[in-house]
C-alpha cells in the first residue's frame, strides 16, 4: 500500500468519523407543531446566541441559575462573602487548569502564577496602599485591568511556548520551576514587587456608585465572570479549535499527520487559560484586598490542582464544585481540628477523591445515579 493512498484512506475515515449526524430540524414536510416541538427557532431570524441557548438549556441549568441569583438574598453576608464569592475567583483559576487538562491534556501548576502577574499588574498600574519605591503608579482601572490581563495572558502564552514541547510530567515540573521562581522573585525583588510586604489596600474601584467589595456586589460581580467563563469554555471546546484540542490531547501524532499545528493549538490554548486565570487573580486581590508573595507560594500553586480534581477535570463546572468543597473545608475544618492540621484534611479527601473517583465529585455523582437511579439494572 502507497504512502499516498494510505493518507487518502486515513482522510476518508477522520472525515466520516468526524461527520456529525443530522439533526433534526423543522422543515416544510413536518407539521408545524411538530417543526415548533424541534426547534421553534430554526425558520426565525433569533440571533445565533439565542438558539445556542435553546438548544442546550436544560431544566437544571434554569434550576442552577435561578439558584445563585438568589443565593446572596438568603445567605448571610459571610456567606456571600467568604464562601460564595471566593469559590468563585478560585473556580475560575481552577477552570482554566480544567480547560487545559482536561481538554488539551496539558497539567499545569503555574495557572495561580499567571493569576498572580494579572494581580500584581492591577496593584502595580493602578493604585494601592503601597508608598516609597515601590508605590503604584496610579492608572485609572479601566486602563489598568486591560493591560493587567493583556500581561496575565501574554505571560500565559510564553509558559505555554516554553512547556507545549514536553509531555506528562515534564510538563508538571517545567510549571512547577516557573511557579516557584516567580515567588522567589516577588519575595525577593523590593523595588517592583514590593518583597514581602507586597501591595496592601487594593480594593475594586467604585462604579456607578456602588462598592463592589460589599458582599452582594462582590458576589454579583464574580458570578458574572465566572459565568462568562464558564461560558466560553464550553463554546471553545464545540467549536474546531476545541475539537482540535481533543484530538490533539488524544493523539497528537495522528493530529500532526493530518495537517494541524500541534505546538500552535497548545500555545493557544495557554493563552486562552492565562486569560481566565488573570481575570480570576483579579478577583482574588479585590477579595483578599492585597497580594504578596505568599499568595502565589507553592502551596497555592498546588491547591489549585487540587480544586480542579477534587471537582472532576472533565467537566468545566466541576472547578467550581471542586472551590466550593475547598472553600467550605478550609473555612469550616478549623472548628473540628486545628488550623495546621487543614492540609492534611485536604490531602485525605484528595486520596479518597482519586482511588474512588477519578474524574472528581462529578463522576462520583454519576456513578451513584447509574447504581441507584430509577433506570439501574435490577441484580437477579
Amino acid at each position: 500500500m502507497s504512502a499516498a493512498y494510505w493518507r487518502r484512506a486515513m482522510n476518508t475515515g477522520l472525515a466520516a468519523a468526524a461527520k456529525p449526524l443530522p439533526l433534526p430540524r423543522a422543515t416544510a414536510s413536518m407539521a408545524p407543531a411538530a417543526a415548533a416541538a424541534v426547534d421553534p427557532y430554526a425558520q426565525s431570524d433569533a440571533p445565533r446566541w439565542l438558539k445556542f441557548l435553546w438548544q442546550h438549556l436544560s431544566a437544571r441549568h434554569v434550576f442552577v441559575l435561578a439558584f445563585v441569583l438568589i443565593f446572596p438574598f438568603v445567605a448571610t453576608p459571610f456567606i456571600t462573602f467568604q464562601i460564595a464569592g471566593q469559590a468563585l475567583a478560585l473556580g475560575l483559576i481552577a477552570l482554566s487548569l480544567t480547560f487545559l487538562g482536561g481538554y488539551g491534556g496539558m497539567i499545569s501548576l503555574a495557572q495561580l502564577t499567571v493569576a498572580g502577574i494579572a494581580g500584581y499588574g492591577l496593584a502595580i498600574l493602578g493604585t494601592s496602599g503601597a508608598s516609597g519605591e515601590a508605590a503604584s503608579l496610579g492608572w485609572p482601572w479601566w486602563v489598568a485591568i486591560p493591560f493587567a490581563l493583556a500581561i496575565a495572558t501574554l505571560c500565559a502564552t510564553l509558559i505555554g511556548w516554553m512547556s507545549v514541547r514536553t509531555e506528562g510530567i515534564y510538563t508538571i515540573m517545567i510549571t512547577l520551576a516557573i511557579g516557584v521562581a516567580f515567588y522567589y522573585l516577588a519575595l525577593q525583588n523590593y523595588s517592583v514587587f514590593n518583597g514581602f510586604q507586597g501591595f496592601q489596600k487594593v480594593y475594586p474601584p467604585t462604579v456607578f456608585e456602588v462598592n463592589w467589595r460589599d458582599p452582594k456586589p462582590f458576589y454579583f460581580l464574580a458570578l458574572a465572570c465566572s459565568l462568562a467563563g464558564y461560558l466560553l469554555v464550553k463554546w471553545l471546546v464545540r467549536a474546531p479549535f476545541g475539537v482540535a484540542m481533543q484530538g490533539i490531547r488524544d493523539n497528537p501524532r495522528r493530529m500532526a499527520a493530518l495537517g494541524y499545528n500541534v505546538t500552535a493549538h497548545r500555545v493557544a490554548a495557554y493563552a486562552v487559560a492565562g486569560f481566565l486565570a488573570g481575570v480570576g487573580g483579579i478577583l482574588l486581590i479585590w477579595y483578599n484586598g492585597l497580594i504578596t508573595p505568599n499568595s502565589v507560594n507553592t502551596g497555592w500553586l498546588i491547591n489549585i490542582l487540587v480544586i480542579a480534581v477534587l471537582g472532576g477535570m472533565r467537566h468545566p463546572i466541576g472547578a467550581f464544585l471542586g472551590a466550593i468543597v475547598f472553600v467550605l473545608l478550609q473555612t469550616f475544618a478549623i472548628d473540628v481540628i486545628d488550623r495546621e492540621r487543614f492540609n492534611l484534611v485536604i490531602g485525605v479527601v484528595f486520596l479518597a477523591i482519586v482511588l474512588f473517583s477519578p474524574d472528581g465529585l462529578l463522576g462520583l455523582w454519576s456513578k451513584l445515579r447509574t447504581r441507584f437511579g430509577p433506570t439501574a439494572p435490577r441484580r437477579p
